[in-house]
């Protein structure tokens, strides 16, 4: 299976353990379009932003968020804020002709409304997931967890891809352990640009 020409969840371990990052790198390996489906916070550059400078991406291959809130917290608080609530029925897999990178919010167990967390939201879409781990102490029992709630649900795993400084022993454990491919791995970058995202293999 070429994971690099399909669709796919980019999850994470937690929050800001660099989905942002690595969705955009997958966007320039995949030349993929992109698609938040929930974005929480507007204060600053949101993810979209993130991704058209980091991958150069063309703002129309941006598709809108279904849900844009204002507070940068979790989708259900912040919808409860906004005065909105959160359905699955509301998310529909945008329709384009190529690969699609979708990033979610937070881990897979951040609430979306009082029934549903972001896992459902994977269900709902029926898409293959990649899971991004930091490299750093305690990567292992996030990344175990997450995989084990994956499987639960019978979510399809293309692999891992880790992001931080490197640590071959975590690494090693996590594909041994967790039964998954490494697909890749993000180092610190500085500075963060395009440039330096296209030259990572």
């Amino acid at each position: 299976m070429n994971w690099t020409r399909q669709h796919c969840f980019i999850t994470g371990t937690d929050t800001g353990v660099g989905k942002s990052v690595v969705s955009a790198w997958l966007v320039q390996r995949m030349d993929a379009d992109y698609w938040k489906p929930v974005q929480s916070g507007m204060d600053g550059e949101t993810d979209a932003q993130v991704i058209q400078r980091l991958a150069r991406l063309d703002a129309q291959r941006i598709h809108p968020s279904t849900h844009t809130l204002t507070q940068p917290l979790s989708p259900h608080e912040a919808a409860r804020r906004d005065g909105i609530t959160l359905h699955l029925r509301d998310f529909v897999l945008p329709s384009t002709p190529n690969p699609l990178v979708v990033e979610g919010a937070g881990g897979l167990l951040v609430p979306l409304n009082p029934q549903a967390f972001m896992i459902d939201l994977i269900v709902h879409l029926s898409l293959p997931a990649i899971l991004v781990a930091r490299t750093t102490l305690g990567t292992i029992n996030h990344t175990l967890l997450s995989l084990a709630a994956l499987r639960q649900r019978h979510i399809p795993i293309l692999g891992v891809i880790l992001n931080g400084p490197d640590n071959p022993a975590n690494r090693e454990a996590i594909a041994t352990y967790g039964h998954v491919d490494i697909l890749a791995h993000i180092p610190p970058l500085n500075p963060l640009n395009a440039d330096a995202l296209s030259e990572i293999i």
